[in-house]
């Protein structure tokens, strides 16, 4: 039988309501993070991608972790500043803009990788793909007001 758990999240994740929501699914998700060694997330349990990335704080240098659904491509990790649909770009993404190398963690496993923002044609093919793989992104989309910046991270 197939896990029906990414066929919910996945019509959740469409949901306005989930928006409302962010603050308290982020502190439960950095809790199981903490408990479990980064081999348990929220959106793992759905049955979806995640990962863990730390770059450095464009500021202040120094490391920053944030725990976010990927959509994996090709060798690679595909990520989206949704931000939960709120009008300013997340910190992380200002972070890959200055500092293009960073490290993705998966269940515990760290690897290093360079990101590199996806524009132009690229951009628009992979939103489609995006909104194939998370409906929500849309929803989100239109919630911030803004275009989704999407980061290509590749392996080093």
């Amino acid at each position: 039988m197939k896990n029906p758990l990414p066929f919910l999240a996945r019509r959740l994740g469409t949901r306005p309501w989930l928006l409302r929501l962010a603050k308290v699914i982020i502190w439960a998700d950095k809790r199981l993070h903490r408990w479990f060694d980064g081999r348990v997330t929220l959106v793992g349990i759905a049955g979806l991608p995640s990962l863990r990335l730390t770059t450095l704080g464009r500021k202040s240098g120094l490391p920053r972790s944030t725990n976010l659904l990927y959509f994996p491509h090709e060798d690679g990790f595909v990520l989206v500043g949704s931000n939960w649909g709120r009008p300013r770009d997340p910190g992380w993404t200002f972070n890959l803009r200055e500092h293009a190398e960073a490290t993705v963690a998966i269940r515990g496993k760290e690897i290093p990788v360079t990101a590199q923002p996806v524009k132009g044609e690229d951009y628009d093919r992979m939103w489609q793909r995006l909104l194939d793989f998370w409906p929500g992104y849309e929803m989100e989309r239109l919630a911030a007001g803004r275009e989704l910046p999407i980061f290509l991270l590749t392996r080093r």
